[in-house]
C-alpha cells in the first residue's frame, strides 16, 4: 500500500484535475440551445423550435459564451452566422451532446435489458411488427415512439430507439438500411385550388408555386422540392419550416403547395387540405433502419418481422 503521504498527494492530484476540468463545465441545456440556433441560423426560429422567447435564448447564449470566453455567434440583419469560435465548437458541442444521450441510453438499456423500442415518422405505421415482436418475445417490453422527420440517425446513434422505419432521403452512415416499399408522393394543395380535384398533376403544373423549405437538411429539402426539376430549373422558394403542421397550415392558407408522401395524406391531413396524385416522379423509399453491426436477438428478429408485415401503405393498418 502507498505511504499516507504518498496518497494523500495522489488525491491531491486528481483533486487538482477534477479542479481544472470544473473550470469549463458546460451546461449541456446550454450546448443544445446552441446547436439548435447554429441549425436554424435565426434566433427567432430557433427559440420557437425550443418553445422559449427570444430575449431568453440570447441571454442562455450569452450564459455559454461567457462560459467558453470566446464569442460564438454573430447577429445580422438576415439571421445569424458561426463567428471561427463557433464554427470549430459546433461539431465538438454535437459530438458531447451525442456522448450524453447515448450514455443515459446505455444506462438505461443495461437497468431494463428487456426493452426494445421502435422508431416510425409521421404516415408510417408500425403497429403490425412490434405486435409481432412482443407476442414472439413476451418478456419484452415492446415500445413505438413517434420521431421528427429529421430524426431518424440521431434516435439510432444516441441509442433513444434500436429500430426506426422512416422515409429517404436521410444520411446513413453508421447505419445498416433496407427498403421495404416504395410511397408514391402527393401534391398537398387546399381545397379550394385550382388542382384540387384533379386525377394526377405533373411538376410542369406547379411550375410557379411556391413550396416550403424544410430546415437543416438540403437533401431532404431537395427531393420534396424536387430541386432542380427535370429541366434544371429551380422551384419558387416558400417559407422555412420546421414541422410538418406547419406545412399544412401555409398550404390551407394558400401561401404554398407542398409534396408529401402518399402515407402522410392518410394520417395527417386537415379538412382543407386535399392530396393530388403526383404523375411522373420517382417515389420516395420507405425503409428500416437500424445501427451498423447490431445483429443480435431482437434487432435480428425485428428485421425479419418488418420485411414480412410492412410492404406498404395499405398493408400497414
Amino acid at each position: 500500500m502507498p505511504e499516507p503521504d504518498a496518497a494523500a498527494h495522489a488525491d491531491a492530484d486528481v483533486d487538482a484535475d477534477v479542479d481544472a476540468n470544473l473550470d469549463l463545465d458546460l451546461d449541456l441545456r446550454l450546448v443544445r440551445y446552441f446547436t439548435v440556433v447554429a441549425e436554424h441560423r435565426h434566433f427567432g426560429r430557433a427559440a420557437d423550435a425550443l418553445h422559449t422567447t427570444q430575449p431568453s435564448l440570447s441571454r442562455q447564449i450569452r450564459r455559454l459564451e461567457q462560459a467558453l470566453g470566446a464569442r460564438l455567434l454573430d447577429r445580422t440583419p438576415r439571421g445569424s452566422t458561426l463567428t471561427a469560435a463557433g464554427e470549430v465548437f459546433l461539431p465538438r458541442a454535437k459530438a458531447l451532446l451525442r456522448s450524453a444521450a447515448q450514455a443515459a441510453a446505455q444506462a438505461r438499456a443495461a437497468a431494463d435489458p428487456g426493452r426494445f423500442t421502435v422508431g416510425f415518422i409521421t404516415g408510417i405505421v408500425v403497429t403490425p411488427a412490434a405486435r409481432e415482436l412482443r407476442r414472439r418475445r413476451p418478456d419484452a417490453e415492446v415500445r413505438a415512439v413517434h420521431l421528427g422527420w429529421n430524426e431518424t440517425r440521431a434516435a439510432l446513434l444516441d441509442h433513444r430507439v434500436d429500430a426506426v422505419v422512416s422515409r429517404l432521403p436521410f444520411p446513413t452512415d453508421e447505419l445498416e438500411v433496407a427498403v421495404l416499399y416504395d410511397e408514391p408522393r402527393v401534391l398537398l394543395v387546399p381545397t379550394d385550388h385550382r388542382l384540387a380535384g384533379k386525377e394526377s398533376v405533373t411538376v410542369d403544373d406547379i411550375a410557379g408555386e411556391p413550396l416550403p423549405r424544410m430546415a437543416g437538411n438540403p437533401a431532404w429539402d431537395a427531393f420534396w422540392r424536387i430541386d432542380p426539376r427535370p429541366d434544371g430549373s429551380r422551384p419558387p422558394e416558400g417559407p422555412v419550416i420546421d414541422v410538418i403542421e406547419d406545412k399544412l397550415e401555409l398550404v390551407a392558407d394558400g401561401r404554398a403547395v407542398a409534396i408529401s408522401a402518399a402515407g402522410v395524406r392518410a394520417h395527417t391531413l386537415r379538412p382543407d387540405v386535399t392530396a393530388v396524385p403526383l404523375a411522373g416522379v420517382e417515389p420516395c423509399q420507405v425503409v428500416l433502419a437500424t445501427r451498423a453491426g447490431d445483429r443480435g436477438g431482437p434487432v435480428a428478429e425485428f428485421r425479419k418481422v418488418a420485411r414480412a408485415l410492412l410492404t406498404g401503405p395499405a398493408h400497414d393498418g
